[in-house]
């Protein structure tokens, strides 16, 4: 670390220990990068690997020439731990789950649909079915009480009393019709899925970039302060303070004043550190909620596709009845009755009454329907942990910050002296005053 935090190497066997260190660095983040773009940003694997080695090839080289570079890139590291890095988790979770728990969403509501499509197609076939059959037979048989009720009468000779029932069974139409519904709702499904895919897609990648380069300026701005304000993220008992207060006998200003300053190695946070860690907290957990509802969408989808798939084959039949029922009077001289009206009674030739039984069905054993998809608990496993590291990162933030002002002390060792003799010099004006 002392050859790594050098302005300037000492000798050539630290100037070859800096170029294995910067290129062991190199490589190892290049690697990592190589594998976010084409992992978890989707990108193609050619042009993931073309950047990654123009990354590292200009990484290589700017932390092995340029001193602040290597201090800003050591303190990257850290920030990682910062609400910058919990950016960059959340955009991973949020692809995550989009990418394995979306589509395995829309699947379940399809195979649903293919439910119903099937339940609608059998339903219309035997309600076809069923009127061809019960209409045909209630019609001849009716047609046969009507020639009863005529030769009973044994005026006329009636003619054959039989209707004539037909029925245009256009099966045929039914089912492109549903088809042609099937499909487009397949198209709009499809059309949704992409749309999200490609959003998330497209933000994500924007998410990530744009926390890149505030992770990389966060550390620039961090060690600009460091390097201009002595008052900047200066309220810490170092060593140097420690050795300068002994060195001129005032270890009793750190001890006065040890409500207010903070030791960089120790774990008390203060109040308004607290404070932080627990809104942050808060959002977050906002954050948990929203992509929890997806996850309960997952298995309530796949719940109800199971539980419709399971039921279908289950459907009771649905009975239908027809009733027929026809009565046949005479009366004599009938319009002698609206010119003399006085009381008469008709004669009851036939009475016709039937009852007609069919029954309907729903499910079929020829309907193709997918089985559903049960969530993947992998998908929730890495969200979990995920999560945890974020939450994990919320109350190690203070520490990162610590851990950025302690390498940015080492790579400028006569500038921490210069901020210590100035904290010093500020406990003293005030315990004077």
């Amino acid at each position: 670390w002392s050859v790594y935090s050098k302005p300037v190497p000492a000798n050539s066997r630290e100037l070859w220990t800096l170029f294995l260190q910067c290129s062991c660095v190199t490589v190892v983040i290049g690697g990592l990068f190589y594998n976010w773009m084409f992992a978890s940003l989707e990108y193609s694997w050619h042009f993931s690997i073309s950047v990654a080695i123009s990354f590292s090839f200009l990484l290589l080289l700017t932390l092995f020439l340029v001193h602040p570079a290597r201090c800003v890139f050591s303190m990257i590291m850290p920030t990682l731990g910062t609400k910058q890095g919990r950016k960059l988790l959340l955009s991973t979770c949020i692809m995550i789950v989009v990418v394995n728990l979306t589509p395995n969403i829309i699947s379940n509501i399809k195979i649903i649909l293919q439910v119903i499509q099937c339940i609608c197609k059998n339903s219309s076939e035997s309600l076809l079915n069923s009127t061809a059959v019960l209409l045909g037979t209630a019609s001849w048989e009716f047609g046969d009480a009507v020639q009863e009720t005529g030769h009973s009468i044994n005026i006329f000779e009636p003619m054959n009393g039989h209707f004539l029932f037909s029925l245009l069974q256009n099966s045929s139409l039914i089912y492109q019709q549903m088809h042609l519904a099937g499909e487009k709702i397949g198209r709009d499904f499809l059309a949704v899925e992409v749309l999200v895919k490609d959003s998330v897609q497209v933000g994500n990648k924007l998410v990530a970039g744009f926390s890149m380069l505030y992770l990389c300026f966060e550390s620039t701005w961090y060690l600009k302060n460091y390097l201009t304000k002595l008052c900047f993220d200066n309220f810490y008992i170092t060593k140097k303070l420690e050795r300068l207060a002994v060195d001129r006998k005032a270890s009793h200003l750190l001890v006065s004043s040890s409500k207010n300053l903070i030791r960089p190695t120790g774990l008390r946070l203060s109040r308004e550190e607290v404070i932080l860690c627990l809104v942050q907290a808060m959002l977050l957990t906002v954050v948990l909620m929203l992509m929890l509802v997806v996850v309960v969408m997952d298995h309530f989808a796949f719940s109800v596709a199971d539980t419709v798939v399971r039921k279908v084959a289950e459907f009771s039949v649905v009975p239908v009845v027809l009733n027929i029922k026809y009565t046949a009077k005479m009366q004599i001289l009938p319009f002698l009755l609206k010119l003399f009206p006085f009381p008469h009674e008709e004669l009851a030739l036939q009475n016709f009454e039937r009852s007609y039984h069919h029954h309907l069905t729903s499910s079929s054993a020829h309907c193709r329907i997918s089985p559903p998809t049960p969530p993947n608990p992998s998908v929730l496993l890495v969200v979990g942990l995920l999560f945890c590291i974020l939450y994990a990162t919320v109350f190690l933030e203070t520490y990162a910050h610590r851990l950025c002002r302690k390498i940015a002390g080492s790579f400028f060792e006569s500038w921490e002296e210069k901020r210590a003799l100035y904290l010093y010099n500020k406990l003293s004006r005030k315990h004077k005053e």
